[in-house]
């Protein structure tokens, strides 16, 4: 695809909770970018190039395309969104059409705040939860409980209506269903017996959903050279119930 050059590049990685998220952002916001698949044991040398974190998302693109006042490292005639929340962002600034910006109840920044706490406390108990071994001084069962407790708060939000802040999905939920769809899938029978029925049907409603579906379809890894993925995915053509007798 020769105008595939000119796309942004998202570095992504299918089962990364950051990353799926600016994949929602930019699925829901039409933005069309090239795919590159990666594999974290073996980071391909253009993601370290654009960003030597070796983290992923990693959005890149064009300087002119860059969004104002937002971090961004400048390199050549490129710009690099290292971060989720600022591709989301930027995503949805350049294309809103289901409001994800601008909450029924509340304010863009009780979303952020609400999202902030996800990264931050909670994706601490989270990743001691889920990977143990990687912190051998942790008590999983101790970090489960303190999550829980941000899980409860969510799950009080969702009580009265069915998305965090009113009657239709905005930034907070999409940015923080991948997280707890992590937590959950860390150990579903447990996740399944807390009393926390609205955030379970928060949960399956966003793995039910059409978006979900299409931000998590498989591909190949990315290497350089293969046939450029263009994401997101057309979403499939309306089936025609009408036919000729």
């Amino acid at each position: 695809m020769s105008s595939a050059a000119a796309l942004p590049i998202l570095y992504s990685f299918r089962r990364c909770p950051f990353a799926m998220r600016a994949r929602l952002a930019l699925a829901a916001s039409h933005t069309r970018c090239e795919l590159r698949e990666i594999v974290l044991r073996a980071k391909p040398a253009q993601l370290l190039e654009a960003s030597p974190k070796g983290t992923v998302p990693v959005l890149v693109l064009p300087a002119a395309g860059a969004p104002s006042g937002q971090a961004a490292a400048q390199a050549a005639s490129v710009q690099i969104l290292e971060h989720s929340l600022d591709i989301m962002r930027w995503a949805l600034e350049r294309n809103d059409p289901e409001h994800w910006l601008l909450a029924p109840t509340g304010t863009l920044d009780d979303m952020l705040a609400l999202i902030g706490q996800c990264d931050g406390p909670f994706k601490q108990d989270l990743d001691r939860y889920k990977y143990p071994e990687r912190y051998p001084d942790s008590d999983p069962v101790a970090h489960r409980s303190q999550g829980s407790v941000y899980l409860r708060r969510l799950d009080g939000m969702l009580a009265n209506h069915p998305y965090l802040f009113g009657e239709r999905p905005t930034l907070a939920d999409r940015a923080i269903a991948p997280f707890v769809r992590q937590f959950a899938h860390t150990d579903k029978p447990w996740f399944g017996a807390q009393p926390w029925p609205a955030l379970q049907a928060w949960l399956e409603a966003f793995l039910a959903s059409a978006l979900f579906e299409r931000v998590m379809q498989k591909y190949p890894r990315w290497e350089a050279g293969h046939e450029i993925v263009v994401f997101p995915p057309r979403p499939p053509a309306p089936v025609n119930s009408t036919h000729l007798a």
